[in-house]
């Protein structure tokens, strides 16, 4: 049953490709991280719990990123397959994360709205939103590959529609390879350099050895560079309401993945900077798999959370795995 369901969903979005197929997403709870129980502290965060997700479409998987796109915990997770997974983090009572509802996926599209061509062209690997009248807007992508980033407007909770590229530098779409941009991330209105894109690649070094970056924005915008750690890069990145950065680190060390999550202070994110961030949590091993995003939102509790999720690069052994955070008062 579960592969003939596959199997008609992928039909569906191959006939069908104009519009999102629901997806339906199974969820089994996480209650404990390094050995913290739920609320209890974990290094610089507390632990309040996680997800393994679990769904019988064959479109579902390879989260690379992730993005508030909507009120009422409305978020959509992007695919290094091409494709928005739009849908709920559903919370109880006790504020605590539950399940992914009300699921959708749909095909990003090229400048021209046409369904992205090839897989050269749909390794999309960061996310955030852009927020205007404190309504988000839209959502800015961040691809590798074809190294480039577009914004896609959000309507209903969702993005969709055609492609609006958004100019970079030369030097990065340049880069041709998987290892090129990997993070995108909005200033918020407290940040020093409000409105302005972060963009943090993964394996573009400078002559120090150190991650290239860029700043697009009207007024903070020019180069900017991140520490280099041993074996873990930069996946991706969102700030925290006032202003600091979180970067979140990933790699493979002895055949287990390996995660770092730093928080950058608000004054060290400017043009011309190499950024160095302090360590808030690290992992390895079996408690984690391939964290690839990131996310700060607020629950219904009224509480910041920091959710950082798992790329399962559709292998069988691999999970789509949700962590959540929150920092200590």
């Amino acid at each position: 049953m579960m592969v003939r369901s596959a199997l008609a969903a992928a039909l569906l979005l191959l006939a069908s490709p104009a519009g999102a197929v629901e997806a339906t997403v199974s969820a089994a709870p996480v209650t404990r991280f390094k050995g913290a129980e739920l609320d209890q502290p974990v290094e610089g965060l507390i632990f309040r719990g996680g997800l393994t997700l679990q769904s019988p479409d064959d479109t579902f998987g390879g989260l690379s990123s992730l993005a508030q796109t909507g009120p009422d915990q409305r978020v959509t997770f992007i695919s290094d397959r091409g494709n928005f997974i739009a849908g709920q983090l559903a919370y109880d009572q006790s504020d605590r994360l539950f399940g992914f509802i009300g699921v959708t996926i749909e095909p990003m599209r090229n400048s021209g709205g046409e369904v992205l061509p090839r897989q050269y062209a749909k390794d999309a690997e960061g996310a955030d939103t852009i927020w205007r009248n404190g309504e988000p807007a839209a959502i800015r992508v961040s691809f590798e590959h074809l190294t480039r980033v577009a914004d896609f407007a959000i309507s209903d909770g969702k993005p969709a529609g055609a492609a609006r590229e958004i100019g970079i530098p030369q030097w990065l779409s340049d880069l041709r390879t998987n290892g090129s941009l990997e993070a995108a991330c909005v200033a918020p209105p407290a940040s020093p350099i409000a409105g302005s894109t972060l963009l943090l690649t993964e394996e573009a070094l400078d002559e120090n050895g150190n991650h290239r970056g860029e700043l697009l924005g009207a007024r903070d915008k020019g180069p900017i560079g991140y520490v280099n750690s041993p074996i873990v890069n930069p996946t991706d990145c969102k700030f925290l309401p006032n202003g600091d950065l979180l970067v979140l680190e990933r790699g493979v060390s002895l055949f287990a993945f390996v995660m770092n999550l730093r928080r950058v202070p608000a004054a060290e994110v400017r043009p011309g900077n190499l950024m160095q961030g302090q360590l808030l949590l690290s992992a390895q091993g079996g408690e984690i798999d391939n964290m690839e995003s990131l996310l700060v939102h607020r629950t219904p509790g009224g509480e910041t959370r920091i959710l950082i999720g798992s790329d399962n690069n559709f292998n069988d052994w691999q999970r789509t795995l949700l962590l959540e955070f929150a920092l200590p008062e």
